[in-house]
């Protein structure tokens, strides 16, 4: 079967690449997940759409994820949550919500699946937060999770 990507998948490939999988997979995996649509001539003329929205938010390269870095770090990100009097949160940060939070703070589109959250973060207070930019770069941003 094939497929065009619209997400990146693990051993398979990119956003925007055309694959060749087995049916079962495409039919009943990728498809219905919705990170990859069928094959056709008119599908074709989508992949040049979904590769200038993928190039508009990839990192070009070791030096730009530097200056993202740079940028994310001298943020002051903060993340408004529903708290119990003690500062206790109902529930957990998420990676989305941390990447919405550095969106509002400084405009800087985050994947999600690039935040790494190391502990679980359930309290009210200063939290620092990993977001992944290039294999060799990591920013460290400090994530205020304040109570509404």
């Amino acid at each position: 079967m094939k497929l065009i990507l619209t997400a990146a998948v693990d051993n398979l490939g990119v956003a925007g690449d055309v694959v060749e999988v087995r049916d079962g997979y495409g039919r009943n995996f990728l498809v219905p997940r919705g990170v990859a649509i069928r094959w056709t001539r008119g599908g074709e003329k989508q992949i040049d759409g979904i590769k200038r929205s993928r190039d508009a938010r990839e990192i070009r390269g070791l030096d730009h994820a530097q200056e993202v870095r740079t940028a994310l770090e001298g943020l002051e990100v903060e993340l408004g949550v529903r708290a119990g009097e003690t500062g206790k949160l109902f529930g957990a940060v998420t990676p989305g919500d941390v990447a919405t939070a550095i969106k509002k703070a400084g405009n800087v589109s985050v994947d999600k699946r690039a935040i790494e959250i190391i502990k679980p973060i359930k309290t009210v207070g200063t939290h620092t937060v990993g977001v992944k930019l290039h294999d060799a770069v990591t920013a460290h941003v400090q994530l205020a999770v304040v109570a509404q």
